[in-house]
C-alpha cells in the first residue's frame, strides 16, 4: 500500500513539475524587447553628490557616477553615468562606490562621450540566492513533503505571472481569470500533499466552495461599499499606460479572494486530514457523526485563521494607518476613507470565505471520506 502511495505521490510531482515548465515557456504577453538598447548590471567606481539639494528629508538633483559594466557587449567599459533624484523616497536611491546597480545603455553609446541612467539596484543574484536558501531549507526539514510543497510554490508563481496577468492584461474578466488560477492552484496544492485521496478530493471541493462564496461577495460589496478599483497601487499609471479597457474593479474583486485562497485551503486540508483520522479510528462512525466531527475542528480553526488575514493586511497597511492617527483623524472619516474601506473588504470578504470553507469541507468529508 505504502508503495503504491508513493508512487501515486511521484506522478503527481512529475504532472505538476511538468506543468511549470509549460508555463515557463508558455509567452500570452511576450514582453517587447528595447531596440533601442540594452540593459545590464555594473559597478559603482566613484560617486559626486555635489549636484543634490536637500529639502528637509528628501533629496532632489541627480548623483554623477562612474560605473564598470559587468554584462552584454559593453563589458569591462567604464561608463559615465546619472542617478535622478525626484524627491520621492518610495523612488529614490543614493548609491554609493561598490553598489552594483542596473543600468540602461543605448546602442553606439560611447564610454569616453555619453552619460547612461543607473535606473536602480541590481538584485536578480540576491533574488536568486534567497529562493535558493529558502528552496533547500524547505527540502531539508519537509523532506519529499517539503519538494512538494517547493513545486506548488514554483508553480503558484508561474500561473500569477505567465496566465493572471497576462489575461488581466488583454482585457479578459480578471473574475473569471482569478477564478481560474485558484482552480489550478487548489488542486495542485491539496493533491501534491494530500495525493488523489478521498481526503484531497474533500479539501479541494471544501476550498473551492468556500473561494466561490468569496467571490460572490467580493462582487457584492465592493459594489455596496463604492469600490472602485483605483485604491490597488499603480492601478491608476496602469490605465495611463495604454490599459484604459481594463476594469479596475473586476481587478480589485480578483485579487480579494486570490489573495485569501491560501488560507482557505490551509483550513480545507485542516479539516479533510482531521476527518480522515476520525473515520480511520473507528469506520463504523455515521454521517453526521463525522460531519459534526468536522465541525468541531473547524470551529477550533477559524479563528486563528481570520486573525491570520487581519494582521496580514493591517501589516500592509501600517503607514497609513499611523498617518491617520498622527494627523488625528476622528473615527468616522477613517472609516470612510476610501483605502481604510477597501481594506475593511478584503479582510472580511477573506474572513467570510473562511467561516463558510469548514462547514461546506465537513459536509464534502461527510460524503467522500465515508465513501458514500
Amino acid at each position: 500500500m505504502s508503495r503504491k502511495i508513493k508512487a501515486h505521490d511521484f506522478i503527481s510531482v512529475i504532472i505538476f513539475a511538468g506543468i511549470c515548465v509549460f508555463l515557463y515557456f508558455l509567452d500570452l504577453y511576450p514582453s517587447v524587447e528595447d531596440g533601442l538598447g540594452q540593459k545590464c548590471s555594473a559597478k559603482v567606481v566613484k560617486v559626486d553628490n555635489s549636484s543634490i539639494d536637500e529639502i528637509g528629508i528628501l533629496k532632489k538633483g541627480y548623483q554623477s557616477l562612474k560605473v564598470e559594466i559587468l554584462g552584454g557587449s559593453f563589458k569591462g567599459e567604464i561608463f559615465e553615468a546619472r542617478n535622478i533624484l525626484r524627491a520621492q523616497m518610495d523612488l529614490d536611491k543614493m548609491f554609493k562606490e561598490g553598489d552594483v546597480v542596473w543600468v540602461s545603455i543605448l546602442n553606439g553609446s560611447d564610454p569616453k562621450a555619453d552619460v547612461i541612467n543607473a535606473q536602480d539596484y541590481y538584485r536578480k543574484d540576491l533574488t536568486i540566492w534567497l529562493f535558493l536558501i529558502f528552496a533547500v531549507l524547505l527540502v531539508i526539514f519537509g523532506g519529499f513533503v517539503g519538494f512538494k510543497a517547493l513545486v506548488s510554490f514554483v508553480l503558484a508563481c508561474f500561473v500569477i505571472w505567465k496566465l493572471v496577468v497576462p489575461l488581466c492584461l488583454m482585457g479578459y474578466s480578471a473574475i473569471w481569470v482569478s477564478l481560474f488560477a485558484v482552480f489550478i492552484l487548489t488542486g495542485a496544492i491539496l493533491f501534491l500533499v494530500a495525493g488523489f485521496t478521498r481526503k484531497g478530493l474533500t479539501a479541494f471541493v471544501g476550498a473551492m466552495a468556500g473561494i466561490f462564496a468569496s467571490c460572490v461577495m467580493a462582487s457584492v460589496f465592493t459594489k455596496l461599499f463604492s469600490i472602485n478599483g483605483a485604491v490597488m497601487p499603480f492601478s491608476q499609471a496602469l490605465l495611463y499606460s495604454g490599459f484604459e479597457h481594463l476594469n479596475l474593479s473586476e481587478l480589485f474583486i480578483g485579487g480579494i479572494f486570490l489573495s485569501s485562497s491560501g488560507a482557505v485551503m490551509d483550513l480545507s486540508m485542516d479539516v479533510a486530514a482531521g476527518m480522515q483520522e476520525v473515520y480511520l479510528r473507528d469506520k463504523s462512525i455515521s454521517f453526521k457523526e463525522l460531519v459534526s466531527a468536522g465541525f468541531r475542528m473547524g470551529r477550533s480553526v477559524v479563528g486563528t485563521m481570520s486573525t491570520t488575514l487581519l494582521l496580514a493586511y493591517a501589516g500592509g497597511y501600517l503607514t497609513l494607518m499611523m498617518a491617520f492617527l498622527a494627523q488625528g483623524t476622528s473615527p468616522d472619516d477613517f472609516i470612510n476613507n476610501p483605502y481604510v474601506a477597501s481594506e475593511c473588504v478584503k479582510t472580511i470578504v477573506g474572513s467570510f470565505g473562511l467561516v463558510l470553507v469548514a462547514p461546506l469541507t465537513a459536509l464534502a468529508g461527510g460524503f467522500f471520506i465515508r465513501k458514500l
